[in-house]
């Protein structure tokens, strides 16, 4: 059975977020228990698993997101990576629907190579800092707010992009603060720099301390800039040790997401599942 590393938000190798991509033949998904295994084997941020779905219904392939450490609602990078594999292979073209734990979720190839993911828009709730937030961080938000329950994140706007850069969080007080992890951000500082905000992303609570390029993030980023901005495209820098860009497209209830992918290891998974 195949196995592929796959970069995400990326238009080269080893920039972007690394990705796990693992489509099944049968119709049906291993046991859980199996699947984790796979995924804190290949110990990456998350590794998705596909099957396809039988034709005529509200989707095409059931896909399923694992960190090294627990399954995941909503995962924007690993999607990203597993339409970039069915595309580049041949298995699937244009649109694709995937059926998932936060709903029917699509992706669409562009002939510029560039893939969009129709993600549902965070909806964000303010909300008072936790305790211990500001000490976890290194760092004293402006404001934070709750993402709602498929994201599950606290988004924490900080005063410049400098002190986004400058987090050192740390990782176990961090736990305590969201469900999920914390998105931090802030405004590009300058204008020309090509994009409009910056953030990183910590979810130590999931395995993950931090995790290089977040689409899911993203879905909650894009309505909080695009209000600031009084614009609905924008384009997020993630500002890890990869990094990468996404450009986000604020269109009421749904975000598309817009980025680029690169195959790095094409692999056969030899215990199989």
């Amino acid at each position: 059975m195949k196995i592929r590393i796959v970069d995400a938000f990326a238009d080269r190798p080893f920039t972007g977020n690394p990705a796990g991509v693992v489509l099944l033949d049968s119709g049906a998904f291993p046991g859980t228990d199996r699947l984790q295994r796979v995924a804190s084997e290949v110990n990456l941020s998350e590794t998705a698993f596909a099957h396809p779905l039988p034709p005529g219904g509200e989707a095409d392939w059931a896909l399923r997101w694992f960190t090294p450490a627990t399954e995941v609602d909503l995962c924007g990078h690993a999607t990203l990576a597993t339409a970039h594999v069915l595309h580049t292979t041949g298995t699937a073209s244009g649109t694709v629907r995937y059926a998932t734990r936060s709903g029917i979720l699509r992706t669409t190839a562009h002939t510029d190579g560039t893939l969009t993911l129709d993600f549902p828009t965070a909806p964000l709730t303010p909300v008072p800092a936790p305790p211990g937030l500001t000490e976890a961080l290194g760092a004293s938000p402006l404001s934070v707010h709750d993402t709602g329950e498929h994201v599950g994140d606290l988004l924490v706007e900080l005063a410049d992009e400098a002190a986004v850069r400058a987090l050192r969080p740390d990782f176990h007080a961090l736990i305590a603060c969201s469900r999920r992890g914390v998105i931090a951000t802030a405004a590009a500082e300058d204008p020309a720099s090509g994009y409009d905000f910056v953030s990183r992303g910590f979810f130590p609570g999931v395995g993950i301390d931090e995790d290089p390029v977040t689409g899911s993030a993203h879905t909650a980023l894009a309505p909080f800039w695009s209000a600031r901005f009084g614009r609905g495209d924008l384009i997020g820098l993630q500002a890890s040790a990869r990094s990468g860009t996404v450009r986000t497209s604020l269109r009421d209830e749904r975000t598309l997401l817009n980025g680029r992918a690169v195959t790095v290891i094409d692999g056969e998974l030899l215990t199989g599942l």
